[in-house]
């Protein structure tokens, strides 16, 4: 069992209905059928929606990703329409909003990586491959790979893991066309996100992408390149053979498994509340990647 551990109930806004309420955002929609996608300061782990949250995260990705979608508009059109909060709206969701075309979204977590690490080095030790990619042998957690590879995974539901899945079946369930174009865009945008963070410092470990199509054109939707989305560590203390510092939720992941939280993460009992240091360095974290990825300040 997993899910959220307190459901919270969604802000009804004049003008605006209620889709859907995700781990970190709430989608709605307006009159004239555009997406209104809110980020809430929720953060999971483990397929938990902790009862913490992580105070200005939900505005971290978010200025993030207007950041990442302007460095990558060269490469494929975003689905932002506007920034501008709706009439009636919290004042709460300045700067966490985004007004989005409606797509018709491709089942389909567009996953690129470039380093060996989390599921793919599980599929990896036990088959060497990753996705039905054959990879060399003698790589290691934290490895860089060859080349980046395009390892996509099945859309899973709140609480469930996505499960990774062949080139091939994507083709058989999408199409060959709209298969091919997913792992074209995927592996441009990460290798565009990749150069971007080198430049600062940051290794771009591995990302994924959700995209939809208007009519005919592929667009990339939700967020991108962001502490939620990407593995982001820093390149001056990389070394292949153990696991990474990081530049996201690992202080959570580490206290949740850690004997101080007293948390069985085998059983189904919710986590428990995080405390304030551990929800103080991850912000930290968050706003340190957003500083170091922009060369502005977070303020």
């Amino acid at each position: 069992m997993s899910g959220f551990v307190e459901k919270p109930e969604p802000i009804q806004v004049p003008g605006l209905v209620h889709l859907h309420t995700g781990k970190v955002r709430e989608l709605y929609q307006n009159e004239a059928g555009d997406l209104v996608m809110v980020a809430s300061d929720r953060i999971s782990a483990f397929d938990w929606v902790l009862p913490t949250e992580i105070p200005e995260k939900g505005r971290i990705l978010t200025q993030l990703s207007l950041w990442w979608f302007d460095q990558t508009a060269d490469l494929i059109p975003n689905h932002v329409l506007s920034t501008e909060l709706p009439a009636g709206a919290p004042a709460d969701w300045a700067g966490r909003t985004l007004v989005c075309k409606s797509l018709q979204m491709v089942p389909v977590e567009a996953v690129a990586r470039g380093y060996l690490t989390g599921s793919g080095l599980v599929e990896y030790n036990e088959s060497r491959t990753v996705c039905g990619l054959a990879l060399p042998e003698g790589l290691v957690d934290g490895s860089e790979l060859p080349a980046p590879i395009f390892t996509p995974a099945t859309k899973a539901a709140v609480g469930e893991h996505d499960e990774n899945v062949s080139y091939e079946e994507v083709a058989r369930q999408v199409g060959a066309d709209t298969a091919a174009r997913l792992r074209q865009a995927t592996l441009a945008v990460y290798s565009r996100g990749r150069d971007i963070a080198r430049d600062r410092g940051i290794i771009l470990a591995d990302t994924k992408f959700e995209f939809g199509f208007e009519g005919d054109e592929l667009v990339i939707a939700d967020e991108v390149l962001t502490p939620d989305s990407s593995r982001f560590w820093p390149a001056d203390q990389w070394e292949p053979g153990r696991a990474q510092p990081s530049y996201d939720k690992q202080f959570v992941r580490d206290w949740l498994t850690s004997p101080e939280s007293g948390w069985d993460r085998k059983s189904e009992q919710p986590p428990p509340p995080l405390p304030q240091e551990v929800v103080d360095a991850t912000r930290a974290k968050y706003v340190e990647a957003y500083e170091r990825l922009t060369g502005t300040s977070w303020s």
